[in-house]
């Protein structure tokens, strides 16, 4: 039996399998219920007893070696057939490069995130609309320059069917179709009909803010105001309202941040002003709310409006708005790291 022992052991030492169906064939020669090994163990009996010892610590070392070859190549076979499984033959061979959110959406995101922390629910419309909700709600007077071909997309020969010149047309339908208090941003895509140079574009992003309720003042509207600025450029963001026009609010500002280039102190960018003219905004205008359904003598309210490229500007400094609509990846690849 000795010699049946070393000869089998010799035997398993050098044993090989090219893949998992000719291992299965292996271990059931030699570890089976009918294997060669599980054959020397019923073989023991008839091994004199003197011998049973020596006999005894062969076969098990015998087995042990045998259990531990076979496990050696089914670990083997197990890690190529991983390896495979891993890998996908469809890729190209070319590194795939990671994308990145449009500058525009970054700072979009960015200015809705802000006003979403002290209440502001986004609203949305059609970019194709009436005149009555682009203008004629808004308290714009039919001789108004913005109805103008020179300002306004028509969409047909009527007057009546334009491109959104500014999204305050959802405000518009907000207003209509929702009782106050009322608080929504209204960010969208909007369009003029301007000659397209480095600051100028035919169409253009815009986000909107309309706030109505009971006793809403001017401070309310300043403190929203301040608290956007210092959010967006930094705590140390100082602002300024200086008087202005618009058709839709009365009375009605223009809003200036300190300039976030040269702290303040004045250079090329602020025009040496240390000042940087950021949105517009303003009370909502009495005849506005009564155009809409609104008791303006119970109800008053403030809006506001910024265009995105013009933030993104001063947040990333872009110097040809062109460059928003060219899809260069180039320029785009910039702001992987800007959300």
């Amino acid at each position: 039996m000795k010699e049946k022992i070393s000869s089998l052991l010799a035997e398993i030492e050098n044993i090989k399998a090219e893949n998992a169906e000719q291992l299965e064939a292996l271990r059931i020669k030699y570890l089976s219920k009918k294997g060669e090994v599980t054959a020397l163990f019923s073989d023991f009996k008839s091994v004199p007893a003197e011998q049973k010892k020596e006999m005894g610590a062969l076969l098990n070392d015998l087995k042990n070696k045998a259990t531990e070859k076979i496990a050696e190549l089914k670990a083997k076979f197990e890690g190529e057939k991983q390896a495979e499984e891993k890998i996908d033959v469809t890729r190209t061979p070319d590194p795939i490069e990671i994308g990145t959110r449009h500058p525009l959406s970054i700072v979009k995101n960015k200015i809705a995130d802000i006003f979403s922390r002290i209440g502001f629910t986004i609203a949305e419309g059609p970019e194709i609309e009436d005149d009555w909700h682009v203008f004629s709600a808004l308290n714009f007077p039919p001789e108004h320059p913005a109805r103008d071909m020179q300002d306004t997309f028509f969409i047909t020969k009527s007057p009546d069917v334009v491109l959104r010149t500014h999204t305050s047309s959802v405000q518009t339908r907000v207003m209509t179709s929702q009782k106050p208090p009322i608080r929504v941003l209204c960010p969208g895509r909007v369009y003029r009909n301007e000659a397209i140079s480095y600051r100028a574009h035919c169409f253009f992003h815009q986000v909107e803010g309309l706030y109505i309720d009971k006793n809403i003042s001017f401070a309310d509207l300043k403190q929203a105001l301040l608290y956007f600025a210092k959010e967006m450029f930094g705590e140390e963001t100082a602002i300024r309202l200086r008087p202005s026009y618009f058709p839709f609010t009365e009375p009605s500002a223009e809003m200036d941040i300190s300039c976030n280039i040269c702290g303040g102190k004045g250079c090329a960018f602020c025009k040496n002003t240390g000042w940087v003219e950021i949105l517009g905004c303003g009370m909502v205008d009495p005849a506005v709310l009564e155009s809409c359904g609104i008791d303006s003598k119970v109800y008053s309210g403030y809006a506001f409006g910024m265009g995105v490229e013009r933030i993104t500007n001063l947040k990333y400094r872009v110097k040809d708005l062109r460059m928003f609509s060219e899809n260069d990846v180039r320029f785009l690849d910039q702001f992987k790291s800007a959300y």
